[in-house]
């Protein structure tokens, strides 16, 4: 399994001027090959491949308009032409319909501005990871690395990212063996929700941290320095990357508390059962704030991906699936629940909580799949497309 391991980069100020002009560099040459194909293509010329693109390159170094891209090590340039011809591939596929999910709009150009900026090293780039625990990349120099925790083998390649807060971040990318953890005879299914963010089979009850809620106060109080200050100034420059750390705070506080999460899930349970929710249907109703806030896609992925590393079952249950509607005692279908009703009663004399009655419905729905396809792990939907219809009422309902 291949796996990301993420650190922090700390470069000095000639350090961050070269990433800066590699970063550039990386951008002119994705945009210049992106025009290029577009041009052949208004032209009804046939399509300039990856080794005629690369000898573009090749020669616009020789060219005094283009001469500075020999600053930056060459691997930084195929990679972006790499990334181009992977943006071409998942476009072309998912227009034909070979590539499931959601439909991939067509490559578009780079800019100087975009919050995010990254390049990225193959083994060709001979980047290395020094005995001092400096980080060495062709051109830019010896870098200093906060390392977390130990690199679990050599990496075959390194992307470097400056995110909107101003942070340099170094991926490493890592071929890892599976680690299967002792075999556990519980197996849990979790209803995903807003008040509480996650309502296990057992009974057990997670409460939602609501970690953008929390800090809106500070938000709202950067937000609105942001907006007073004038456009191209520098003190707006400095506001811009306040507000960028602020969010980029919430953001790394919910990632940490479900990796400790979903972590405990994987460890306590045999099996995991989730909804298939679709975020973004239930992200263009009056919820949309609190359903980014919880994190639902984030944090299902983060199980899938461990459970497969740890040996553990993983599966989604569809999501039209009426987990909350039906009694997990008799199995009788309502007919309507409104949104305010947290327990019912069933006629064959159950009494239901709402989200755990959903949570035990998933579990029997994700064991009774599994069983129907004789595998042990069931492989995961692709997202709903993007122009799909909004979600049923139930399903509003049953992720609150």
């Amino acid at each position: 399994m291949q796996l990301r391991y993420n650190y922090r980069l700390y470069p000095d100020g000639v350090q961050r001027e070269a990433l800066s002009k590699a970063f550039g560099c990386a951008r002119v040459v994705f945009n210049d090959g992106l025009r290029v194909r577009q041009e052949a293509h208004d032209a009804g010329l046939p399509y300039p491949t990856d080794a005629e693109l690369s000898k573009r390159v090749t020669v616009a170094k020789l060219t005094p308009e283009r001469a500075w891209l020999g600053e930056v090590s060459s691997v930084v340039l195929q990679q972006a032409l790499a990334d181009l011809n992977t943006a071409y591939r998942n476009f072309f596929a998912s227009v034909s319909g070979k590539r499931k999910g959601r439909k991939v709009a067509a490559p578009r150009f780079r800019s100087r501005k975009d919050s995010r900026q990254a390049v990225r090293f193959t083994a060709n780039a001979r980047f290395k990871v020094l005995d001092n625990g400096r980080l060495r990349l062709p051109k830019i120099g010896d870098l200093e690395v906060r390392w977390s925790r130990e690199l679990p083998a050599a990496p075959t390649s390194v992307t470097v990212v400056r995110d909107a807060a101003g942070r340099y971040f170094a991926s490493f990318v890592v071929q890892t063996a599976d680690q299967p953890l002792p075999e556990r005879e519980s197996e849990v299914g979790i209803d995903l929700g807003l008040t509480h963010f996650a309502v296990m089979s057992d009974g057990t009850k997670v409460s939602a941290p609501k970690f953008l809620r929390r800090a809106a106060r500070k938000l709202r109080r950067l937000q609105q320095g942001l907006s007073r200050k004038q456009r191209g100034s520098n003190n707006r420059r400095k506001a811009v990357v306040k507000v960028a750390r602020a969010h980029a705070k919430v953001a790394d506080t919910r990632r940490d508390w479900q990796h400790k999460l979903s972590t405990q899930i994987i460890r306590d349970n045999q099996a995991v059962f989730v909804e298939d929710l679709c975020v973004t249907g239930l992200a263009r109703t009056r919820l949309a704030k609190s359903v980014y806030d919880a994190g639902w896609s984030q944090f299902t992925a983060m199980l899938e991906y461990k459970a497969a590393r740890y040996g553990r079952t993983f599966a989604r249950v569809d999501r039209f699936f009426p987990s909350t509607r039906m009694c997990s005692d008799c199995g009788r279908i309502n007919d309507k629940m409104a949104l305010n009703v947290r327990t019912w009663g069933c006629p064959c004399g159950s009494l239901h909580d709402r989200d755990v009655n959903a949570a035990r419905n998933i579990r029997a729905a994700g064991r009774a799949d599994l069983n129907d396809r004789g595998a042990r792990v069931r492989p995961a939907p692709m997202p709903a497309p993007r122009g799909e219809a909004v979600t049923r009422r139930e399903l509003a309902a049953s992720a609150v």
